[in-house]
């Protein structure tokens, strides 16, 4: 398993992680017995960095997780999140807390769900407009105080939050939507700051939510209760125009003799060491895939193809419905 660091002078962690998220939320039905089955072949495979959040679920993920590293802690490197509050009565409904309380009982929280004694990497999953920043990050700093975290990270941060939470503590990783076809984070100054200050860009939804997979080829492939039925790049015009792209993508991929998939991912590995993508999985068979995007070496000559398909400003409607993008920190 090749590896990177994550920030300055900070852990290793394999070049590829794995997001936990759909195995219990967002993209479907569940199977716990083969999500299980994925991580523990996750691991087998080398791969160490596991992505989850307590508002997967909510709280289920963090269960399934725990579960499936019980006997295996010492193979992984654990992150999780906390900020998202969910209602427990319409999960749909959704707010934001950084307040000091809220950190520590959500870190005391998902150590019990998760079965473990302490958090290798522990992000602020959306920033709370109402408390200042700095109270939120000295509170994550008391956990990594009390032995409870070990890293912090921070989760859609804007450049001017992440520079104020640095002076308080060392960021470790700043996770962000980063992919071919969501490129915020070179657009909003992020990636530069990041780099600035030595921080790591932990890129999760590296395929496009499953898009630049190529198996999407219809709105109606998605299961009643799939999010993605909802998901501004996934109606109509936009699914047209996006799924031109994706056919793009395809050709290239064909040519360079990998999976669509396996180019998408080569492309984010390919922007720098500093960044791991975490593809999401729930199964075992993707996973393999996803993994075979380590041996596809992208010349200079296929950056630029790509480059030329997929400029910035390609892809058609928002990441994320509105009441969603509201959380994003600006």
């Amino acid at each position: 398993m090749q590896t990177r660091i994550l920030g300055k002078n900070g852990p290793t962690v394999s070049a590829l992680g794995l997001g936990c998220m759909g195995m219990s939320d967002f993209y479907g039905q569940r199977d716990d017995a083969e999500s299980i089955a994925t991580i523990h072949h996750a691991l087998d495979r080398g791969v160490t960095l596991l992505d989850t959040a307590d508002m997967y679920g909510p709280f289920t993920n963090e269960e399934l997780v725990g579960k499936a590293i019980k006997g295996r802690r010492d193979q992984v490197f654990l992150a999780t999140k906390f900020g998202i509050v969910r209602d427990p009565a319409n999960p749909q409904n959704r707010g934001v807390s950084g307040r000091p309380d809220y950190v520590r009982a959500s870190c005391d929280n998902s150590l019990k769900r998760l079965g473990v004694d302490h958090i290798d990497l522990y992000y602020q999953h959306r920033v709370d407009p109402t408390v200042p920043i700095e109270e939120t990050i000295g509170a994550m700093a008391e956990l990594v105080t009390a032995g409870k975290v070990r890293y912090l990270g921070m989760s859609e941060a804007s450049a001017t939050t992440i520079e104020r939470a640095s002076k308080v503590h060392t960021i470790t990783a700043l996770q962000s939507e980063y992919s071919l076809w969501t490129r915020d984070p070179e657009e909003n100054d992020t990636l530069a700051l990041c780099r600035e200050l030595g921080i790591a860009l932990v890129a999760y939804s590296p395929l496009g939510r499953g898009f630049l997979t190529g198996a999407i080829t219809r709105p109606e492939d998605f299961d009643a209760d799939d999010y993605r039925r909802t998901n501004p790049r996934f109606q109509g015009e936009n699914f047209t125009r996006n799924l031109q792209l994706v056919k793009q993508v395809e050709a290239l991929a064909e040519e360079k003799g990998c999976s669509p998939a396996q180019l998408a991912l080569a492309w984010v590995l390919a922007q720098g060491r500093d960044i791991v993508p975490i593809p999401g999985t729930k199964r075992r068979s993707r996973l393999d895939e996803n993994l075979g995007a380590l041996d596809v070496e992208l010349s200079k000559a296929e950056l630029a193809s790509i480059a030329e398909i997929f400029p910035i400003e390609a892809v058609a409607g928002a990441r994320y419905a509105p009441a969603a993008m509201a959380h994003i920190n600006k």
